[in-house]
């Protein structure tokens, strides 16, 4: 069985302006194709589109609620959060959810969490956007919180910036959900990546990704953390395929919704993969720029994706 695994990163917001109904029926049709091909099903964390291209107004779905909904009605296939800003919800009420859905979906939920980013958001919803650190600092308490609410009943913590006080968490989740924590960012992300995290995420170049990995090896050695232990995975930009790189970019260029896209040939996208794979990637979230249409997506699963898992 091949060790490389890939997962559709539906979209939380409407790439075409479509409403309501219609948006989800563009989503689970998507869902009905990459069911049983693609090993995951991602979704990302915000309240208002992050791209520049849709108006803040435009329908998007806030992530946990998508996840429950998307795993209760998929039952063969994982799903993940790519990823959960922990400003967003209180640790120990994230824990006690993600506990429910791992005991609900079988074992089927992979807990991404990150510091946060997006400034806007925050404040128009109502949250602080503190410094960088400071969100780094309470990225690494939420998931000390997270860990012991999953091993310890009852479990107490407390830090700078989150508490808890005999809480319990039952059921506990048994096996526990892997945590994947998001970013790159080398003197603070990345230690606690290194510290904590059963899986990392990052997107970017292979040379860029390679370094960020060098940074990461050194943070592992830093605090005694096995570095292979630490599950590599990659997320994409949004690209598109099509079968020649010229119509990739023809099309691209016609859209405005799909500014900053990058095309891709089949045989492209899996040279720029394999790449990731030497490095000791072995699990890519890909985001395709056709969606609603179903194209890119068949034409990974036909030509791309059987033959990295034979190769690998």
């Amino acid at each position: 069985m091949s060790k490389i695994k890939f997962g559709w990163r539906s979209p939380a917001f409407s790439f075409d302006g479509t409403r309501g109904t219609d948006f989800l029926e563009q989503i689970t049709t998507t869902m009905d194709l990459v069911h049983g091909s693609f090993d995951s099903v991602w979704v990302a964390d915000h309240f208002i589109p992050w791209a520049s291209f849709a108006a803040p107004d435009t329908d998007t779905l806030e992530a946990w609620t998508t996840i429950s909904y998307l795993a209760g009605a998929y039952p063969n296939i994982d799903f993940g959060s790519i990823v959960l800003s922990q400003s967003y919800r209180n640790p120990a009420l994230l824990a006690k959810s993600a506990a429910t859905l791992q005991w609900l979906t079988g074992g089927r939920f992979i807990l991404g969490i990150g510091a946060g980013w997006k400034e806007d958001e925050y404040l128009a919803y109502g949250y602080d956007f503190p410094k960088a650190s400071v969100r780094i600092k309470q990225l690494s308490e939420a998931v000390h919180i997270i860990r012991k609410m999953w091993t310890e009943s009852p479990a107490t913590f407390e830090g700078d910036y989150y508490q808890i006080k005999d809480a319990y968490c039952e059921p506990m989740p048994d096996p526990a959900p892997p945590i994947m924590i998001g970013g790159g960012g080398e003197q603070l992300t990345l230690r606690v990546v290194a510290e904590q995290a059963d899986w990392w995420n990052l997107s970017g170049s292979a040379d860029f990704y390679g370094h960020k990995l060098d940074v990461l090896r050194g943070h592992c050695e830093a605090v005694g953390r096995d570095y292979e232990s630490i599950v590599k995975t990659w997320t994409s930009d949004t690209i598109l395929l099509a079968p020649s790189e010229a119509e990739a970019q023809r099309i691209a260029a016609a859209n405005p919704l799909m500014d900053g896209v990058s095309g891709y040939t089949p045989q492209h996208l899996m040279d720029q993969l394999q790449s990731l794979i030497d490095l000791g990637v072995s699990y890519f979230m890909l985001r395709f720029a056709d969606f609603p249409h179903t194209e890119g997506i068949q034409m990974f699963m036909e030509e791309v994706m059987p033959v990295l898992r034979e190769k690998n």
